[in-house]
């Protein structure tokens, strides 16, 4: 009877791709995939510990592992794994810990854990290539990890290493694989995805223009880009009529120049808003482009006045279509967790729900300027009451009555 594995993935679309690579690995070496909360001989969990919650989460999914299948082995990588490796191990049923260059290790490791010696069980590669399956429409390819740039406030490049990346042809064969399958839409996904090429002397734009060659994929986003790694020359390749869509997500974290200095970011508001206005003047068309963008609130020495000054910069000067918000979370051994000012969790509460209401109105003001558009759709598989759901080149929503024929397809539909 075959052994059964099950797999328990939370943070960002990163662990996800590397999830669905380390599934394809355990079946077609011989293990049954089942649902978390089923019995299994083995639980894969993949952590993130961007915050103090976070972890939290992470501990609680461990133990709820451990609590569904007592005999059960638990293996667990991801940030969490790298950051608290000793606490991760002393949990009741973690058998292996594997932290950010051990990644290619978890497949062969786990199969001799279960009696079964494969190769590749010695070895370390820095980077792990993943992409995810499962999803009829998308699949997020990872195409960079790492990180050399140490903000203040964030524990990424020591959960996951110094930027590196694997080659232009590595990339481009789990892009083929991936359209195989069928799927229309791929993810690029990073840490820092606009840093590619640090370690094999190639560029983002030289990975850009070979991807977009692919045959089978007819949509390509990026999925986070630092607004001084988005160069006019990537804008000016996109806007010539290529399979990237008008659409990006572009880290801020504060609109503020003397709290971007303090945290170690690499750019001026200035900068920032140069760089979305000629995006704007490049690619807006019949369909404006939709920018996501990123915002830590309660950063330290944020006072009142400093952030309005944020909130003013989105609201009048960069206007996104939508604004993922974050309260700053301390975090043990960044510069950031000892500076001083610190602002309570109740005044970032106030904060996040101020953004947040920002965020609903701009993000509808952009539908609505769309309203009576055409625009290509491209249809999720999944139904919720007779209706389904798809998205626009630039990310806007749409549902329409559950038509199986349009799934995975890309229909011209009106806004």
């Amino acid at each position: 009877m075959a052994k059964r594995i099950a797999f328990l993935t939370l943070g960002c679309k990163l662990n996800y791709a590397e999830t669905s690579t380390y599934e394809r690995g355990f079946k077609n070496n011989g293990l049954e995939v089942v649902s978390w909360n089923e019995k299994a001989d083995v639980y894969l969990v993949n952590t993130c510990s961007v915050t103090a919650h976070s972890d939290a989460k992470c501990r609680n999914a461990i133990r709820k592992c451990h609590r569904v299948s007592p005999e059960a082995a638990i293996v667990v990588t991801g940030c969490y794994a790298e950051l608290k490796r000793e606490e991760v191990s002393g949990i009741d049923g973690v058998k292996l810990v594997f932290g950010a260059k051990e990644k290619s290790r978890v497949v062969p490791e786990t199969m001799r854990l279960l009696g079964t010696d494969i190769e590749g069980a010695d070895a370390d590669n820095t980077i792990f290539g993943a992409y995810s399956t499962g999803e009829r429409t998308r699949s997020f390819l990872k195409v960079q990890d790492g990180c050399n740039n140490f903000c203040a406030y964030c524990t990424v490049p020591y959960a996951r290493g110094n930027s590196r990346n694997i080659p232009i042809c590595e990339v481009i064969k789990h892009a083929e694989a991936i359209a195989a399958q069928g799927v229309k839409e791929v993810v690029l996904t990073g840490v820092n995805t606009g840093d590619f090429g640090r370690t094999t002397g190639e560029s983002f734009l030289d990975l850009l223009k070979r991807l977009n060659e692919v045959e089978g994929i007819e949509r390509y986003r990026i999925s986070s880009i630092e607004p001084n790694l988005i160069t006019e020359e990537i804008v000016d390749w996109i806007a010539s009529g290529t399979k990237f869509q008008p659409h990006f997500h572009i880290p801020l974290q504060v609109g503020v120049d003397s709290l971007l200095k303090k945290v170690g970011r690499k750019y001026t508001t200035d900068f920032f808003a140069d760089r979305i206005d000629y995006i704007r003047k490049k690619m807006d068309g019949r369909l404006k482009v939709f920018f996501g963008i990123d915002v830590i609130v309660g950063l330290p020495g944020e006072t009142d006045e400093l952030f309005r000054q944020t909130y003013d910069f989105l609201e009048k000067r960069v206007r996104p279509s939508f604004i993922h918000i974050f309260p700053y979370s301390k975090r043990p051994g960044t510069r950031a967790a000892v500076m001083p000012d610190q602002v309570s969790e109740e005044k970032k509460a106030e904060r996040v729900k101020a953004l947040e209401e920002l965020s609903d109105r701009l993000n509808a003001e952009f539908v609505e300027a769309h309203r009576g558009c055409r625009a290509g759709v491209l249809f999720e598989s999944s139904e919720k009451g007779g209706k389904m759901a798809g998205y626009t080149e630039n990310y806007i929503r749409v549902v329409r009555p559950y038509d199986a024929a349009k799934v995975g397809k890309i229909t011209e539909e009106i806004i």
